[in-house]
């Protein structure tokens, strides 16, 4: 045979060599490294707890961006809907206000003005911006007026009259700012509707000018004008419910004030008849 097994072990030595120069070394390395290898596990992958930060995206639309970037008309109407919102609640604070002291000086003529000696008497304990003060003092200034041509009138007739007038004029005071309620309830919508439509109108143009109708390119002008819509809303509705509110209240103030007006009646008169 041409091997020898002295050559077969050079062979193999020469080989193993080859393969790896570390068998040079440590005949046996090999075989324990494979094994060791083959037996060890996988190193485990490196957690993270850590939740991936979302990439937060500008918003370019907005009220902001509808005031920097808008013509006249949009900021015109963006300050109209601002001064009908601010005078709203103006008057409803300040209605309010005169209800709540109204009522407080409809508790103080029930508490000193029926207990005086006279109504002379009696108006004089209530404070000088008091409605029922104002009433008493027409109902006396009709009885020392009647005189003259006035005096042809039946003087039940006359006192009423006076107190009926005073308390128009009572009234008169209380629906003071509700008409501007009412108006701006019924037309702030519009006016939103109105800045809407142009600013619609704007974006439409802008888009057939750049040829680009993608979603990004509509979604964004428009939503942005239908802020005006919003906006418009937001004014009426705090309105239409706070004269509904006051409307509902001033009932309440009037039937006080009309009662007080028909118990003085009844007083001046059977006075005047103990008089005559």
């Amino acid at each position: 045979m041409l091997f020898t097994p002295k050559l077969r072990a050079i062979a193999t030595a020469l080989l193993l060599a080859v393969a790896s120069p570390a068998a040079l070394i440590a005949p046996g390395a090999v075989l324990a490294q494979t094994s060791t290898a083959s037996s060890a596990p996988a190193p485990a992958a490196p957690m993270t707890d850590a939740p991936a930060e979302k990439e937060t995206v500008a918003n370019p639309y907005g009220l902001d961006a509808l005031w920097k970037n808008g013509d006249l008309v949009a900021r015109g109407t963006l300050l109209i809907l601002a001064i009908m919102s601010m005078g709203s609640w103006y008057v409803m604070v300040t209605k309010f206000f005169e209800q709540f002291t109204l009522n407080g000086q409809a508790k103080e003529a029930n508490r000193n003005f029926w207990n005086a000696t006279s109504v002379q008497a009696g108006a004089e304990e209530l404070k000088e911006s008091s409605p029922f003060r104002f009433i008493a003092g027409s109902a006396l200034q009709a009885t020392e007026r009647h005189e003259g041509l006035r005096g042809g009138i039946d003087l039940n007739e006359w006192v009423t009259m006076s107190i009926m007038r005073a308390q128009d004029n009572v009234a008169s005071r209380l629906q003071d700012g509700l008409a501007f309620l009412a108006t701006v309830g019924s037309t702030a919508p519009f006016v939103g509707l109105f800045g809407t439509v142009i600013g619609i109108y704007h974006a439409l143009i802008a888009i057939g000018l750049s040829g680009n109708a993608s979603i990004d390119k509509v979604a964004g002008p428009v939503g942005e004008a239908l802020i005006m819509t919003a906006f418009g809303l937001a004014v009426a509705v705090p309105a239409v419910l706070g004269y509904n509110f006051l409307v509902r209240r001033n009932k309440t103030a009037m039937e006080t004030v009309r009662a007080f007006g028909s118990d003085l009646h009844s007083v001046i008169l059977g006075a005047g008849a103990r008089k005559a």
